[in-house]
């Protein structure tokens, strides 16, 4: 399967799981590594990530990208996310991410999938998510991890956002200087 190929080559990072999603697919959320850190020692392991695209939730089956969703500290990281998985893109993939540093919420097609993209000032991913796609709790009530995500698949099946498409130039010229919020013990 295609999650497992991402795991053994160190792309899944603070995995939250990667789980079935019934016959044939795969469900994953956790941070995706978009720039590798460098190699650490002889033995090949590696330095943490410089880049991830965090509270990524992926639906795949043994090839492909079915669903990604998640969310970019920066719209530059975009370009860095298409670079290193396009090869595992379908036509008709579902792309749905929150970038911190973006104002208005924007369509932006690369390598053959439409990408929403959407701004994300504070809160947690996975709710801003089921928010936009106008799901609620009771609709993942008695569903295992990797059915949550299939869910949320399904309703982006439906979901027509009718924010204004742009080409790529244009969504990085509309960075904002905006930075992520954490929050946490002091």
């Amino acid at each position: 399967m295609l999650l497992d190929t991402f795991e053994s080559q160190g792309l899944l990072f603070n995995s939250n799981f990667k789980d079935s999603a019934g016959p044939g697919l795969q469900a994953y959320r956790g941070d995706l590594v978009l720039i590798e850190g460098e190699v650490a020692d002889a033995m090949g392991r590696r330095k943490p990530p410089l880049a991830t695209m965090v509270g990524a939730v992926l639906l795949a089956d043994a090839e492909h990208l079915k669903f990604i969703a998640g969310s970019l500290d920066e719209i530059a990281q975009l370009n860095a996310f298409v670079e290193k998985y396009q090869a595992w893109f379908t036509p008709g993939m579902g792309a749905l991410l929150l970038v911190v540093n973006i104002a208005k919420p924007m369509r932006v097609e690369l390598a053959g999938v439409g990408f929403v993209l959407l701004p994300l000032s504070d809160g947690l991913i996975w709710n801003e998510l089921i928010d936009e796609l106008k799901l609620d709790k009771s609709d993942f009530k008695g569903q295992s991890s990797g059915e949550k995500v299939v869910t949320l698949y399904q309703a982006y099946q439906d979901y027509r956002p009718s924010y204004e498409s742009v080409p790529l130039a244009e969504a990085l010229s509309r960075a904002t200087d905006a930075k992520r919020a954490y929050h946490g013990a002091v």
